[in-house]
């Protein structure tokens, strides 16, 4: 009988002060949080989910999973890309959790290494798009321009997206056999890849030109800049990552 895949997905740190009528004495203490839609999504597609600290050795931690999540939240430090630091607010990231995160980055940057290097199939959703694409030298657009298509929408999670926002796929590309020719996402989010990294190809883009799909042909591995995990439909995106992941674990067996 086969074993359903192990698919990590990473999150969060912050302190226990920031939960409305969380005990004050415990304050200063701090929790991990991941979104549990991702774990719904992927239990549903077939796999287990795994839940993956900061303290999750990334080396370790791929050699036991078929597939990895990076996934959403807030920017990357723009020192990672070349980016302007200035912006960069001198707060700790335990207390608000739009803030930047060296430590988060710092795990994410080497898990997306570890995957890449030992060939686990690896899905990166909106911050983990730009994970991805920084780990393999890429760069940012630093704010998006506003324009006539909503990146940062008013919309409330879950949903399946301003009508305008429709992203097309590349044809023969895995997000256009994943996708089909083109679909409409959601979209939250304020910065988007300017330059690829080594390898990574461009293979989505809304009508204006701001990329949403990046891969690596050949290998599993894709990036989508919208929240998979939050459309109201099933996005194939999360069937993806457990079918890939299952390819994974039966080649290991």
């Amino acid at each position: 009988m086969s074993r359903k895949p192990l698919v990590g997905i990473t999150g969060r740190r912050f302190q226990l002060s920031l939960l409305a009528g969380a005990d004050p004495r415990y304050g200063k203490a701090c929790m991990d949080s991941f979104m549990s839609a991702f774990a719904t999504r992927i239990a549903k597609a077939g796999g287990i989910p795994v839940h993956l600290p900061y303290d999750a050795d990334p080396l370790d931690t791929c050699e036991w999973l078929s597939g990895v999540v990076i996934t959403g939240g807030q920017d990357v430090h723009p020192a990672r890309w070349g980016g302007d630091t200035s912006v960069v607010r001198d707060i700790d990231p335990r207390s608000d959790t739009n803030a930047h995160d060296s430590e988060r980055d710092e795990y994410e940057f080497a898990l997306a290494r570890a995957a890449i290097d030992r060939g686990v199939p690896l899905l990166g959703v909106c911050r983990g798009l730009q994970v991805l694409n920084i780990s393999l030298g890429g760069t940012l657009i630093a704010d998006l321009a506003p324009g006539p298509i909503p990146h940062l929408s008013a919309q409330s999670a879950p949903t399946d997206g301003d009508a305008e926002h429709v992203v097309t796929f590349e044809p023969s590309s895995t997000a256009a056999r994943i996708f089909g020719p083109s679909v409409v996402t959601n979209s939250w989010h304020h910065q988007a890849i300017d330059r690829c990294g080594t390898g990574l190809v461009v293979t989505g883009r809304t009508p204006e030109g701001v990329i949403e799909a990046v891969e690596v042909p050949g290998r599993p591995i894709l990036g989508v800049q919208w929240h998979p995990e939050w459309m109201e439909r099933d996005d194939p995106a999360m069937a993806w990552i457990v079918e890939e992941s299952s390819k994974r674990q039966e080649a290991r067996r």
